[in-house]
């Protein structure tokens, strides 16, 4: 029972989830002005758990055949025969639900939007078969979560937006363009097998060079947005502390990763669970962002 519950894990690679449930956090902390009811705190988390995982479990299934012909994911658990077509169907019911369930316990308005996420996350893996746009597709779907938990915390979805919720669609941006930035990077390492298959992603369509540029001009357009929260917001300097330490985590990001060298590729993404970048640039938002928030 252990070895099949570690299988399912490994499959949606839920220990990932670790390093991105603090934007859903962040929604949630930043809407309340300070720290959210435990019980939101608890229904986002499982919330975020089900979304993902019902994502990662869809996107795996849709691309089993193209997996199967890739040597970098070949022995993945689907397409390598670990785990079977029902079992996958089972984890994306199961996930479903727990959204599904989660939402309706925070609120009318979360219960509505829901469905949203599962549209986004069918079409994302059919995109790069027509389009080179599934990087912000995936950055989109992740986005997701810092207005989830604003709206778990507020109930209402206000317009003409006011600071508060322009504040809300800054944080969908920071995050959508944070993943599409560092996507475009851990897509070097299936450039030659996009090309031979017809994949489109930027650096199959567009080049190595261009890529790397497009992925550092993401970040540095996510980092203004997260200035402009901070005057949407007022937020003082604890912040702006978080957001120089960002910064720093962002360029050395693009240092590890060359037009001729992706050896470091796994360090800047989460291939490499406990040391990489990305898992610091998450929680280095959240812990300043929530510290400035309570001082």
């Amino acid at each position: 029972m252990l070895a099949k519950l570690r299988l399912y894990s490994d499959f949606v690679v839920l220990k990932h989830s670790l390093f991105a449930i603090p934007f859903a956090y962040l929604g949630a902390f930043l809407a309340s002005r300070g720290v959210p009811e435990l019980r939101i705190l608890f229904w986002v988390g499982l919330a975020f758990i089900g979304a993902r995982s019902a994502a990662m479990a869809l996107n795996n299934l849709v691309d089993k055949e193209i997996d199967a012909k890739n040597p970098r994911t070949a022995n993945r658990e689907l397409p390598s025969g670990k785990i079977a077509l029902r079992e996958v169907w089972g984890i994306i019911i199961v996930s479903y639900f727990l959204l599904f369930y989660s939402a309706y316990k925070l609120n009318p308005l979360c219960l509505v939007l829901s469905p949203i996420i599962p549209v986004t996350s069918i079409i994302y893996p059919y995109l790069k078969r027509f389009f080179p746009v599934s990087h912000f597709v995936l950055g989109l779907n992740l986005g997701y979560a810092p207005v989830g938990g604003w709206l778990a915390v507020t109930g209402v979805f206000s317009y003409p937006f006011g600071a508060p919720e322009s504040a809300m669609l800054l944080l969908l941006f920071v995050v959508t363009l944070w993943v599409a930035g560092f996507d475009m990077i851990y897509s070097l390492l299936d450039l030659d097998f996009d090309k031979k298959n017809k994949l489109y992603s930027i650096p199959s369509v567009f080049g190595v060079k261009t890529a790397l540029n497009l992925s550092f001009a993401a970040h540095v357009l996510m980092l203004a947005l997260l200035v402009g929260l901070m005057f949407v917001l007022k937020l003082g300097v604890v912040f702006k502390v978080g957001l120089v330490v960002i910064a720093l985590l962002i360029l050395y990001e693009h240092t590890l990763v060359k037009a001729d060298n992706f050896e470091n590729i796994p360090v800047a993404f989460f291939m490499d669970t406990w040391r990489n970048v990305n898992a610091a640039v998450s929680l280095c938002l959240l812990v300043f962002t929530v510290a400035d928030v309570m001082v």
